[in-house]
């Protein structure tokens, strides 16, 4: 394995990542949101070792009739949706076709939320800082959706923190939010999974375990006691397309 991978893993990018996100340990008005399902094992290093709140937030693409690749827009948790300029309308999509692809969507979203969430209540993001935490960012699109969400909730700043992205990306999202924080920017980025020496891809059941585990120390002695995840490893490779 190549020397110059940063990240021996997801955890380990966490512990990192939370290095340079001193300033908010140990504060109650900071919450720390992941992007399922690949930053939570990132974003449950970091709440950890800064002493804050964990919880999650989804986002899913509403991809156009015929042409699922091209985002009309995007749904995010809480209800929140967000859509591209000049849609419904633009190459000839109807309301009527939005609003369908909206509800397919938003089922899916709700079914994760389910899923993930069970009977925990969503974070309180009003008037919050609310760092939003990925594994890694390519485009940031899928980021860019969540930063507006976590705005429209009632966030008062909105900090993104990744371990890893390009530089070009990173200096547009910096002009989008409150901060940005990362570990790494290299110029030789090709995906996330690149800069990283285990990339196995997270399963539901990892998710559900962490913030599981993140939930119950925080009801039992506040944010700040977050129990250790288990280690279970898979050894399914991560190809996702990151954005």
């Amino acid at each position: 394995m190549p020397d110059d991978i940063p990240f021996k893993n997801r955890s380990e990018a966490g512990k990192l990542l939370a290095k340079q996100l001193t300033t908010y340990a140990h504060r109650g008005d900071v919450v720390v949101l992941a992007l399922p399902r690949g930053g939570v094992p990132v974003a449950y290093a970091v709440a950890d070792a800064l002493g804050v709140e964990l919880d999650i937030l989804l986002v899913r693409k509403l991809g156009m009739p015929g042409q699922e690749e091209y985002a009309m827009g995007a749904l995010g948790s809480g209800g929140v949706r967000v859509m591209q300029p000049g849609f419904p309308g633009l190459m000839g999509v109807t309301a009527q076709q939005v609003e369908a692809v909206a509800v397919r969507e938003q089922a899916e979203l709700e079914r994760r939320e389910r899923l993930y969430r069970g009977s925990h209540p969503p974070a309180d993001l009003r008037g919050r800082t609310v760092v939003l935490v990925d594994d890694g960012i390519a485009t940031g699109s899928s980021m860019l959706v969540a930063v507006q969400v976590a705005r429209q909730l009632g966030a008062g700043k909105v900090v993104v923190a990744v371990p890893v992205a390009p530089p070009d990306t990173a200096a547009r999202m910096a002009a989008e939010v409150d901060q940005f924080v990362a570990v790494a920017t290299p110029m030789a980025f090709r995906a996330v999974g690149q800069w990283y020496r285990r990339f196995d891809q997270t399963s539901d059941e990892e998710v559900q375990d962490l913030l599981a585990r993140a939930w119950r120390g925080q009801a039992g002695q506040g944010a700040g006691a977050i129990d250790q995840p288990n280690q279970r490893t898979r050894h399914e490779p991560d190809d996702r397309h990151r954005t």
